[in-house]
């Protein structure tokens, strides 16, 4: 029997870190499991043994107590005092802004795998239609080869960019692998994902498409 106790009064809530683990990859696994789960709701659940076997849908209270505790050190999970509740609006709405603020610049989009933008921020329309329109044909590559990427050489990502002399980023992909729909982040420059709006951007999604 594990001798850890839960804290009282918290609330369990994700960290950017662990939204980016939770959909940067179609791979499922406990902790991908529990953090989809904990994004799928609508608010932040308290934490409590009832609601850890929920999330993480096993009844042993050992285990699930061993893999919060994981996710914790990896720094996936925070427990907050107050309850805090998925962003209320239209996508719309939320989503320019939200976007704007994890990328260096504010020059980001949200595009669909099939090459469709679904909101923009400091891209011109016909910018932003194209800038998807790559994005769509650089995970088909990505998916074409993927035995290779993956199985031969271990690139566990599926991300990609265009770089500079000095190898950063000056546009890059990232895909969001949310319930059975794939989305993509293209932004230019630096991404700024370790932003509280990555977390409220990635919450929301989940909740619109995953819950």
């Amino acid at each position: 029997m594990s001798g850890a106790e839960l804290a009282e009064g918290l609330y369990i809530y994700s960290t950017p870190a662990g939204c980016y683990h939770a959909v940067s990859t179609a791979e499922v696994d406990s902790s991908r499991r529990f953090l989809r789960a904990l994004l799928a709701s609508a608010k932040t659940p308290k934490l409590n043994l009832e609601n850890l076997q929920n999330l993480m849908g096993n009844d042993d209270p050992d285990k699930c107590i061993t893999l919060l505790q994981k996710c914790q050190q990896l720094g996936w999970v925070q427990g907050i005092k107050e309850e805090r509740e998925v962003p209320s609006g239209s996508l719309d709405q939320l989503l320019p802004e939200l976007l704007s603020k994890v990328a260096e610049g504010g020059k980001v989009l949200l595009a669909d795998d099939q090459g469709f933008y679904l909101a923009s921020s400091g891209f011109p329309h016909e910018v932003a239609e194209e800038i998807s329109a790559l994005g769509a044909e650089l995970n088909g590559m990505h998916e074409r080869r993927a035995g290779l990427l993956l199985k031969n050489m271990g690139l566990n990502s599926h991300a990609w960019a265009l770089v500079n002399a000095s190898g950063n980023s000056q546009l890059g992909f990232w895909p969001l692998f949310i319930g059975n729909t794939q989305f993509i982040i293209a932004l230019s420059g630096i991404p700024h994902f370790k932003q509280t709006e990555f977390i409220s951007l990635t919450w929301l999604l989940m909740t619109r498409y995953a819950a």
